[in-house]
């Protein structure tokens, strides 16, 4: 029990991407959490406390994100975040993980899985871009005020006035519960993008790369994974529809377990942490026995 006691530990590594900056805690099979996009590896800091003590939890902060640190030059789009994770494991020496992702992330964690299948004991998605449906149409707008010069404002109009980080027209759909959401969350998951005007452009640049040809181009890869594949969604998510994670189901062999969180929406991993982390930790359990045994 003392793992699961054990504090959180900040570290990067350099990689041909970019220095990753990640979060770790715990001991064990390595599990690796991927976040989506304006988020970093905070959102998961309930997994990494709860399930340290069955698994080495690692969080990473994805290109453009975070503290990651990166060229001016650098590819951020989803694929090249899903090659740079494949670097992060390279450089720490871990051959297999149970890989966990929500939101963008959860697209990301299928690229990754679809190039090296290998690599992946389980795999857990949560809400996130599938098939054709990246970017969401509910956020196209956010996407046409980036592309439009507006992101930098935008940035500097949330960390400032936390309201409207919470609005209906910013992340408030994110949320099923946004007026719960800290001062202190917000300020984790926003102060990076506005530390420098590089920064500023990266996010500018992960966004303008959103394109369902990522997801498209690893979907014949996706369909012969074998990975025990666990699926779990949020049923009033305005951004990804619960028909996803039935095309998910359908479409992954190795799943398992597709699972319903009634009235959840896309960032429940924080919200609903407990309820998540209790199907999570029989998941990891389960795809820990060999077959057979």
């Amino acid at each position: 029990m003392n793992a699961k006691k054990s504090s959180p530990i900040h570290r990067s590594v350099q990689t041909a991407s970019g220095r990753i900056s990640y979060t770790e805690q715990g001991t064990g099979p390595v599990a690796l959490f991927v976040h989506g996009v304006l988020l970093n590896s905070y959102l998961w800091r309930h997994q990494l406390a709860d399930l340290s003590d069955i698994r080495r939890c690692i969080a990473v902060d994805l290109l453009a994100h975070g503290d990651t640190e990166i060229a001016p030059d650098q590819d951020v789009s989803v694929t090249a975040n899903a090659k740079m994770l494949k670097e992060f494991l390279d450089a720490l020496k871990i051959e297999q993980v149970d890989l966990v992702g929500n939101d963008s992330g959860g697209g990301i964690a299928q690229i990754f899985s679809a190039l090296y299948p290998e690599r992946v004991r389980s795999l857990t998605l949560t809400d996130c871009d599938t098939h054709d449906n990246w970017p969401p149409e509910a956020f196209k707008p956010f996407l046409a005020m980036a592309a439009g010069g507006g992101l930098r404002g935008t940035l500097d109009a949330m960390l400032s006035d936390k309201s409207v980080y919470r609005s209906p027209q910013a992340l408030g759909p994110a949320y099923e519960h946004p007026e719960l959401v800290s001062d202190e969350s917000i300020e984790q998951y926003l102060r990076p993008f506005v530390g420098s005007e590089q920064r500023t452009r990266d996010l500018q640049r992960f966004l303008a790369a959103f394109d369902n040809k990522h997801t498209l181009a690893i979907e014949d890869r996706l369909k012969t994974l074998k990975a025990p594949t666990l699926i779990v969604w949020g049923t009033d998510d305005v951004y990804f529809d619960v028909k996803w994670s039935h095309w998910l189901a359908d479409n992954i062999p190795g799943t398992r377990r597709r699972v319903e969180f009634k009235g959840a929406r896309v960032f429940f991993p924080e919200e609903r942490w407990e309820e998540f982390d209790k199907e999570l930790r029989a998941h990891l359990l389960a795809a820990q026995q060999k077959p057979g045994s």
